[in-house]
């Protein structure tokens, strides 16, 4: 699904974020990407959804060089993604309800769609019972299944999670990390960047290590090796 061939970006400050990255991500794999704060992690993140281009080398989602679309077509490409953030990123005057409505109609969906399909993926992440409320009403960890559902509502076939468990405590993070696996297991890629060793070891799948800007360390068997 996504391949870096001998990618590299270089700030105009001189500073090397990636250097001669070599990586491929296949239709449905769960990835998490690990390493220091500075070790690349963001930048990987940004050259994916063309907010940042590479200084070298190309980057592919499926047989499309990302970096060669036109704006219109880079809308369209990000259509097919879905990313959660550490912040949450919540629209603060729409309730949870609203708040996923909203990007199925910016994806065009229609009434009779957001009617039916908002319901079900509130009951995905355990949230049926707060779809009135607003994100000032919600814990940390309920903003963040909220975040996630309306990433996966528009059915992406790539979700970026940056860092979602970050501001959360162990138990609202062990159950952000349930539902990242249960959209897995439904046949969505993930690509989870986190610090944290026990969210990494806990899902037990793919973990790509980045340090320097270079991948160091690729385990098929979930270890978290910094």
């Amino acid at each position: 699904m996504i391949y870096f061939n001998n990618v590299s970006k270089i700030y105009p400050n001189k500073s090397t974020s990636l250097a001669d990255i070599n990586l491929s991500i296949s239709p449905g794999e769960f990835v998490s990407i690990v390493g220091h704060s500075g070790a690349g992690k963001t930048t990987l993140i940004k050259l994916i959804l063309a907010e940042e281009r590479p200084t070298a080398g190309t980057i592919f989602f499926e047989s499309i060089d990302i970096h060669k679309l036109n704006s219109r077509d880079i809308t369209k490409l990000r259509k097919r993604i879905g990313v959660v953030f550490q912040d949450f990123r919540l629209l603060p005057n729409k309730n949870a309800y609203e708040n996923i409505a909203f990007a199925m109609e910016a994806a065009g969906k229609s009434d009779e769609e957001i009617a039916s399909d908002v319901p079900h993926v509130l009951e995905l992440v355990d949230l049926t019972s707060k779809m009135y409320h607003f994100p000032h009403q919600l814990s940390g960890g309920e903003r963040q299944r909220l975040a996630i559902a309306r990433a996966i509502i528009n059915q992406p076939e790539l979700i970026i999670a940056d860092e979602p468990t970050g501001n959360l405590d162990p138990i609202n993070t062990y159950e952000v990390v349930q539902i990242l696996k249960k959209i897995n297991d439904l046949g969505t890629t993930i690509i989870l960047t986190t610090h944290n060793r026990g969210v990494v070891e806990s899902i037990g799948k793919r973990v790509v290590t980045l340090d320097g800007g270079k991948v160091v360390r690729d385990d098929k068997d979930g270890k978290y090796s910094i």
